[in-house]
């Protein structure tokens, strides 16, 4: 505990103020500076009041054992106690079920990690400390994130339909604060096989946490996210040889070769740093047909990530333009083949499907330490959806239909469902017009829906035999009653 001392002058003879002080006392015939903090002055005059020392975001250093350094308000940074985070990872089958050994990690909306990663236990549980911006007074700013767990036998979250909803660090009790609640319950589902290997290794970089690091072979592929110390670890792998990368905006990692046996873990495929120039990916966009939106976003996708049945793959961090009405430029791009996709989040927006005119084909790349034109994207304005999923995933209703706006312009729809892999489960392609009604329905007339399970409603308007819109991308999602 600090204590204010009386009578005590600086080593300059002034009077205590916001600093550490020096003072100088003998013990027996020994002269002994020692240095102590007071809470009511510093080192010299009032007028010349110096802040602590700055600790440093980035490296988190510069604060004591159990602190973190934050940014605040400002431009300032401080050292406070951090937030923690305490939740399961669970079988989504079998929800008393836990399940050891699955790696979490926090990440933010950049997609950068911004903790090491959490293992979870016996009980399924997990602990991750998080830091977060503060204001003047040290209380945490509006700061969202989101969960990824891995575990062998189980697939990723989020993947597939399934998002990762953010975790808002405000409403953290406690003092240090903790915040706990169904948002930092994960659940997994099994896979069906389970004669996996796993690849381990670090990314050597500064500031390697949110590197994407991927192993792929022949279509096969899996994934995982570095900590902040460039640790990671990529489960459920087929036995067989692959190439592994790692993938983040600013970063030139040279590729690295694993031998994977079933059931073994292959260490030490770390990830280092080369020299080299980073490309850049520009182009334009064309906004068209959409009162309700003004701006948009291009992602960059890993192309060997890319699911065509569901349109989305695996955005490395940084690798994003938004507010993006016209030109856009995404920088410091490491080489590899990527996917470009615009209008991606819930925008409004959708990249315009219509196929009789250009720029509106889904677009692969290949970068290489090169500029690269991306061309100009047409995006127009998304059917909205009412019911299920109009806002976010939701719990279905039986008897299950689909509703989403009707575009005024059509001469029909159709409708398709995905499950939650990217398989069409079934689909209407002659959806009648509404006739003059504000909303289009029509009722699921297909195969059972496993209950539980995630699934994707996505509607299409159609003029003279090519669609002029459809739904947004991330929307329409639902679990099946």
């Amino acid at each position: 505990m600090f204590q204010v001392l009386e009578n005590v002058e600086c080593l300059d003879g002034s009077p205590l103020a916001q600093a550490p002080c020096m003072k100088t006392i003998r013990l027996g015939s020994k002269l002994v500076t020692s240095m102590f903090v007071v809470w009511v002055g510093g080192c010299g005059s009032s007028s010349e009041e110096q802040p602590p020392p700055a600790c440093s975001v980035a490296d988190q250093t510069g604060c004591a054992t159990g602190q973190t350094c934050e940014s605040i308000q400002g431009g300032q940074t401080g050292c406070f106690a951090p937030i923690t985070l305490k939740g399961a990872v669970i079988d989504a089958t079998a929800t008393d079920k836990p399940v050891a050994g699955a790696h979490v990690v926090a990440r933010d909306e950049n997609g950068a990690a911004i903790a090491d990663v959490a293992i979870t236990d016996a009980d399924g549980a997990y602990t991750l400390v998080v830091p977060a911006p503060r204001d003047a007074e040290g209380t945490p700013l509006a700061t969202q994130y989101t969960l990824r767990a891995d575990a062998a036998g189980y697939d990723t979250f989020p993947g597939g339909l399934r998002v990762a909803l953010p975790v808002d660090v405000r409403i953290a009790a406690g003092s240090p604060p903790v915040l706990e609640n169904p948002a930092t319950t994960i659940g997994l589902y099994p896979r069906a096989a389970s004669d996996f290997g796993s690849v381990s290794g670090v990314v050597k970089a500064d500031h390697a946490g949110g590197v994407l690091v991927v192993a792929e072979t022949n279509g096969t592929h899996a994934s995982a996210i570095a900590d902040r110390s460039g640790n990671y670890t990529i489960f459920n792998l087929p036995q067989g040889s692959y190439e592994v990368r790692g993938y983040a905006a600013g970063l030139n990692l040279a590729p690295a070769s694993a031998a994977v046996t079933a059931g073994a873990e292959t260490k030490g495929i770390d990830l280092n740093t080369i020299a080299g120039t980073l490309g850049a990916v520009s182009g334009s966009v064309s906004i068209v047909n959409a009162p309700g939106g003004s701006a948009t976003s291009i992602v960059l996708a890993v192309e060997s990530t890319f699911g065509e049945g569901l349109g989305r793959g695996e955005v490395p961090r940084g690798l994003r333009a938004s507010n993006v009405s016209g030109s856009f430029t995404i920088a410091e791009v490491p080489a590899g083949k990527y996917v470009v996709l615009a209008a991606f989040e819930n925008d409004k927006l959708v990249r315009d499907p219509d196929t009789s005119i250009g720029n509106t084909a889904t677009l692969h790349i290949a970068v290489q330490g090169a500029p690269v034109d991306a061309g100009n994207f047409k995006v127009t304005e998304a059917l909205a959806v009412v019911r299920p999923g109009a806002t976010q995933v939701e719990m279905a209703t039986a008897p299950l239909s689909f509703v989403w706006d009707d575009d005024s312009s059509e001469d029909h729809y159709t409708a398709k469902l995905f499950d939650n892999f990217g398989t069409e489960v079934w689909s209407n392609e002659n959806v009648p017009s509404p006739k003059g009604q504000a909303t289009v329905s029509v009722a699921y007339d297909g195969p059972a829906l496993t209950s539980g399970s995630y699934y994707q409603f996505r509607a299409t308007s159609m003029k003279n035999g090519v669609p002029i819109s459809r739904t947004e991308d991330l929307l329409g999602v639902f679990v099946a009653p």
